[in-house]
């Protein structure tokens, strides 16, 4: 029997995605992002996080989504990837819910606009709910991160 694991949901537009918990340390509301020049366009900058300097990723950007402006929903999810802690700015992030293993199936080519490599897979959730399940390593890869490591503090 396949496990329960707890999902953290956050919304991109209209579609929902689904991070583990466990992979995430907090979820922060928008604030002043300081602005790092030659960086990769996705990447807004850094904030200062009670006393750490975290880098910051716009999830829009990054799956070359529509821009949005930030409401009062806006999030900023801090995730460890690859040891190290990275904010990613989402619409809005307002649900955990316990997921079985077995309901997430292998994602199509493109799912959304967003690349595959980029998802861990789809679950269904109910009737007529998908959660698309993202692949924390895959959304930076390894030239992102070495750029990442040297805005860290």
């Amino acid at each position: 029997m396949a496990e329960d694991i707890k999902v953290i949901v956050f919304k991109l537009g209209t579609e929902e995605y689904g991070i583990e918990v466990d992979k995430v340390q907090t979820i922060e509301r928008m604030m002043p992002i300081t602005r790092v020049p030659k960086t990769y366009a996705f990447i807004k900058g850094v904030i200062n996080l009670r006393g750490v300097v975290i880098p910051v990723i716009d999830l829009r950007g990054r799956f070359n989504l529509e821009e949005a402006d930030h409401t009062d929903q806006t999030r900023i999810i801090i995730v460890n990837v690859n040891e190290m802690e990275v904010g990613f700015i989402v619409d809005s992030a307002n649900d955990v819910i316990d997921l079985n293993r077995d309901s997430i199936d292998t994602p199509p080519d493109v799912v959304g606009g967003i690349k595959a490599k980029y998802l861990d897979g789809v679950a269904k959730i109910g009737e007529d709910r998908l959660l698309i399940m993202l692949n924390l390593p895959e959304v930076l890869n390894k030239n992102e991160i070495v750029q990442l490591e040297s805005l860290e503090g």
